[in-house]
């Protein structure tokens, strides 16, 4: 990676660009992407948590059901210059590393610009990872 390329991805320490992946079910592809820009990194995860929130419950062009489905995980499911999943909902491995604690910071995460989070239930989760079958 260049140095451009490296202050491109932090464009300093706010002010940072992340797209939200809504799952509302896995088995079904019930996914909304939501962008969230000028996101300070130094905020914890759970503070981002509650922004999301308070956010999709009025965001335009948002569907009533996807405004109040419980989510309760972040996960990072893709980072710039990264390689993606070849799974259509979401990366079911390296959990220990990619799943977001509350209490971290966002740049503590190693969150930069352009990160693509998945925001979801950890209970439904855990369902499709043991059974990853999508219906149609």
């Amino acid at each position: 990676m260049t140095n451009q390329e490296n202050t491109d991805l932090t464009v300093g320490e706010a002010g940072i660009t992340l797209t939200v992946r809504l799952i509302r079910s896995f088995e079904h592809r019930t996914i909304k992407h939501v962008v969230f820009h000028d996101v300070d990194r130094k905020q914890s995860v759970g503070d981002f948590i509650g922004l999301i929130r308070n956010e999709i419950k009025t965001r335009p062009g948002l569907p009533p059901p996807f405004r109040i489905h419980p989510y309760d995980t972040i996960k990072i499911s893709h980072q710039p210059f990264g390689a993606k999943t070849s799974d259509p909902v979401i990366n079911k491995e390296n959990d220990e590393e990619l799943l977001l604690k509350n209490d971290d910071s966002l740049k503590q995460c190693n969150i930069v610009n352009e990160t693509e989070l998945s925001f979801f239930v950890i209970e439904d989760y855990k369902t499709y990872q043991q059974n990853p079958t999508l219906t149609w």
